[in-house]
């Protein structure tokens, strides 16, 4: 399998976990965490194969997303567009870096809901899974545009 097989797989594979049901017996949250924090995990992975892919050109050593998205990674045309889109708060880029440095933290990135009849709703806040999938779509047309920049060379 080459790397830009590879990075369709795992992103496909993310978005089969978070789109599985969790069930409604006792362990539906605790399986609904695992499958986020499982999707995330994948997720990083599938941005370390799309490093590789677009790459393998200047034959790296390194494929660490944390390198060589790091404002003094490797100076490549692909590295830096991607170190823009990392920069812009709303990207997809952006919020999976906030979100594996909570998948990696003690903490972990999945939250159990609190149904609190007590506490204030707040609007427009978009649950993990529902965050994944955006995250992963905009991902992949993201991922289209990266890849023709990238056959170029």
């Amino acid at each position: 399998m080459n790397a830009r097989s590879r990075t369709n797989q795992l992103l496909y594979q993310a978005e089969l976990l978070v789109t599985l049901p969790s069930g409604d017996d006792e362990h539906a949250t605790a399986r609904q965490m695992a499958l986020e924090e499982s999707a995330l995990a994948l997720f990083e992975l599938a941005l370390e194969s799309l490093l590789r892919e677009v790459t393998e050109h200047a034959r790296l050593s390194e494929h660490r997303w944390t390198v060589l998205l790091s404002q003094d990674g490797p100076a490549l045309a692909e590295l830096q567009r991607l170190r823009d889109l990392k920069a812009q708060p709303e990207s997809w880029l952006n919020w999976l870096e906030f979100q594996l440095e909570r998948l990696h933290s003690d903490d972990g990135a999945a939250r159990r809901t609190t149904h609190n009849p007590a506490m204030i709703a707040v609007g427009n806040q978009a649950g993990l899974r529902q965050q994944l999938l955006d995250n992963l779509q905009a991902a992949k047309r993201e991922i289209g545009a990266l890849r023709e920049t990238s056959l170029e060379w």
